[in-house]
């Protein structure tokens, strides 16, 4: 089957390109906003080729797909002719969804594209770490530095790559968002607070402005472009169309830099930095508990699309302080949930069910991706399902209790252990060799023979 065949009896059984209002997607999952979830035939869903299986979550109708869902998505779109003309905005579909929901449909959509960036270039920094203490680098020699620009520019530049693809989210011209987020790091800018750094103080038209550093930040810009998006649907309401070339991004700077640089801004790293306080000290005051909660429970929240709310701490974790506690311990939920897969695999004599268990498992030891295995096994064998979170449980408070963190954001999976490298990298290594050994014998244990079969 081709992917423009599977677009199309996708499209056929979620009720035609009439019942789409909205169409995104994340990593591993197709996700639909619907007019009429009623007329849906999910069981012709669930059977069609690479369907793993279906969710309803957030107010969304969410094909889990693997990693081919963009392949997908890019023919869905084409098919779908998905544009502002024959598409319902986004706004209409809030009263349905609720505010909780909406946030975490918003931070899923502004996240998931800049996840490959973030995840190799995350590799990359720990590669050229790890070269640096087996001695292959040397740490003031040119090709570490050009490798540390090239691995660091994503987190750097975070500011003008969220303002991209916030703008996708809210509906909005990129273009001019890119310009308000990279009017935040310009180096003018930077060079206003003098040698006083975050907390200067400097004036506009008289009135104070608190200046701070915005390279790396991740709050504030999603603030302002949430804000502009309303200024710019005001504007093209309110002047003539011949003169909106001109005047929307001409207004729109002279409102939107100024109005971030000197409230959203700070309020936005004020209240990241808050947060990121408040996690940081419960782990560091209590690593096996908090280590413990997050390996075992980190796979329900991806369950639920509830993630997406923790994932943005981590990135202002890694691109602030330039180390994370809790993406260590998402490690032990992965390797936990491919610990469960290799049980199922040992046991089962079910082939479809061997084959993709094992599937399941070399996907998160390449990728760190576990909603495959999450979605085919875990949810599907409830008492599978208890063996992940026993053996993550186990794994996460071991290197929770050794404060084990990482130095980069990534998906949790054998490709990016380097990522460890300079965090205790031998106890993360032991954390989550416990994950995946308890898991896996757990799953085998716990595997019924009926089941099995």
């Amino acid at each position: 089957m081709t992917l423009d065949e599977k677009a199309e009896k996708l499209i056929r059984y979620v009720g035609g390109k009439e019942n789409i209002s909205n169409m995104t997607h994340c990593a591993t999952r197709l996700r639909f906003n619907l007019k009429d979830k009623s007329i849906v035939d999910t069981n012709a869903v669930e059977e069609t080729e690479g369907v793993i299986s279906v969710v309803e979550k957030a107010g969304q109708y969410q094909i889990v797909m693997g990693l081919n869902v963009d392949k997908v998505y890019a023919s869905a779109e084409k098919l779908l002719s998905l544009n502002k003309s024959n598409l319902e905005k986004h706004s209409e579909n809030k009263e349905k969804t609720g505010l909780i929901s909406s946030i975490f449909s918003s931070i899923s959509s502004i996240f998931a594209p800049l996840l490959p960036a973030l995840a190799g270039s995350g590799v990359l920094r720990g590669l050229t770490l790890l070269a640096v203490q087996v001695g292959i680098l040397n740490k003031g020699s040119g090709t570490y530095s050009i490798l540390t620009i090239a691995s660091m520019s994503v987190f750097y530049f975070l500011p003008v790559l969220l303002a991209f693809t916030a703008a996708k989210k809210f509906d909005v011209s990129p273009y001019i968002s890119v310009l308000i987020g990279a009017a935040l790091i310009h180096p003018d800018l930077i060079a206003l607070m003098g040698a006083e750094g975050n907390g200067a103080t400097s004036t506009f038209a008289g009135i104070p402005v608190v200046l701070m550093n915005y390279s790396s930040t991740v709050i504030p810009i999603i603030l302002a472009i949430w804000i502009y998006s309303y200024l710019e649907k005001f504007l093209r309401k309110h002047i003539i169309e011949s003169l909106q070339l001109v005047f929307i991004p001409l207004l729109a700077l002279i409102i939107m830099v100024p109005l971030t640089i000197i409230a959203i801004g700070p309020l936005g790293v004020y209240g990241g930095e808050f947060i990121a306080r408040i996690i940081n000290s419960l782990i560091e005051t209590n690593g096996l508990i908090a280590g413990a909660v997050v390996g075992g429970g980190w796979s329900v929240l991806v369950s639920f699309g509830l993630h997406w709310a923790v994932n943005p701490i981590m990135i202002n974790n890694i691109s602030t302080l330039g180390y994370d506690y809790i993406n260590p311990l998402t490690f032990a939920c992965n390797f936990a949930v491919a610990g469960t897969a290799i049980g199922v695999f040992l046991k089962t004599k079910n082939k479809k069910l061997k084959s993709f268990a094992l599937t399941g498992a070399i996907t998160i030891g390449l990728s760190g991706i576990i909603e495959p295995a999450l979605y085919g096994i875990l949810v599907k064998y409830k008492k599978i399902f208890l063996a992940q979170i026993i053996g993550g449980a186990i794994g996460g408070a071991f290197m929770g209790f050794f404060k084990v963190s990482s130095n980069a954001f990534v998906f949790g999976g054998l490709t990016t252990t380097p990522a460890f490298v300079g965090g205790h990298f031998l106890w993360a290594v032991i954390g989550l060799a416990i994950s995946f050994i308890i898991s896996a014998i757990l799953a085998y244990v716990i595997l019924g023979e009926e089941e099995s079969k």
